[in-house]
């Protein structure tokens, strides 16, 4: 693997747990997260609420001056892994550097609560963002989805919901690494067993969690929709060293064939979760052009 220089000498600083044990999985991230510089937030107003549904959903919500918009932003950590600590200094970047409002969702994981919890707590804070937006200081015209790698699919699953339910507008989907396709029959999939951070054996895992013997449909394993068209536009990043790298392509490649206004980005030299390495010059060039993407979409 030709990994970025950069990044080469933090890969033994990513945690190893496979996912077998979700309790210590989730400590190890934390900790990692813990060691990542905190963000600057004097430019923002951070509050935490929840969204009354059954159950009650919490969400963090970050508000800069001037937003245009809002997006609901959902933590990766393969359906097992996050929370809205974790998810706070990357929340935090975002709303700064796009002017957007960010509305993190603290979302139930898996196993404990397996596939649609999830996803119904991200479709009911979408719903409560919606309604609330002009509250927030922003346009209800103007609400994004977003996430990264698992957080990043549940954001394309509640596109999919939002589209086929008649629900909420969408006005864009920012997906970064998203883990979309239980199925893992890519090139990738199938090549990138031991890349760093996230190996074959964890995204099987982690599917293995959310979907608890269920079998999967297309909002709990997006890849898997037939049908792609009328979707919110979308900007998707991968990184070269992933699982789940092809099955992303590929849901962007649909995207396009389907005439929804796509833009995809690859990363060379990068891994799954090697943007939370902020010193790199390719982690900051990744955060400069996903804000920038939302800044944009929001901007339309």
């Amino acid at each position: 693997m030709n990994i970025d220089p950069e990044l080469q000498a933090f890969i033994p600083l990513f945690p190893k747990d496979d996912l077998t044990d979700p309790v210590a999985a989730r400590t190890t991230l934390a900790e990692l997260t813990a060691a990542v510089p905190a963000p600057d937030t004097a430019g923002l107003e951070i509050e935490d609420r929840t969204v009354p549904a059954d159950p009650q959903v919490p969400v963090r919500i970050y508000r800069p001056h001037q937003a245009q918009g809002a997006i609901v932003w959902l933590h990766g950590g393969g359906f097992v892994m996050g929370d809205l600590d974790t998810e706070h200094p990357w929340a935090a970047r975002l709303a700064e550097a796009a002017g957007a409002v960010v509305v993190s969702v603290g979302y139930r994981r898996a196993p404990e609560h397996r596939f649609p919890a999830a996803l119904d707590d991200a479709y009911a804070a979408l719903t409560w963002t919606v309604k609330h937006a002009a509250e927030f200081g922003a346009d209800p015209a103007r609400i994004a989805v977003g996430g990264q790698a698992a957080g990043a699919g549940l954001a394309a699953a509640v596109a999919l919901r939002a589209r086929d339910q008649h629900g909420p507008p969408i006005c864009f989907q920012l997906l970064h690494q998203p883990e979309l396709d239980d199925r893992q029959r890519t090139w990738s999939a199938r090549q990138f067993t031991d890349t760093p951070f996230m190996t074959r054996g964890k995204v099987t895992a982690s599917w293995r969690h959310y979907l608890n013997g269920t079998p999967a449909t297309p909002y709990a394993a997006p890849a898997r929709a037939g049908d792609l068209a009328g979707l919110a536009p979308a900007y998707i990043a991968t990184a070269e060293y992933d699982p789940n790298r092809d099955e992303a392509v590929g849901y962007a490649q649909r995207l396009l064939q389907a005439g929804v206004p796509t833009e995809l980005h690859q990363w060379p030299g990068t891994f799954h979760g090697s943007w939370a390495v902020p010193s790199a010059g390719v982690s900051q060039r990744q955060i400069a052009e996903l804000t920038a993407a939302l800044r944009r979409a929001l901007a339309r």
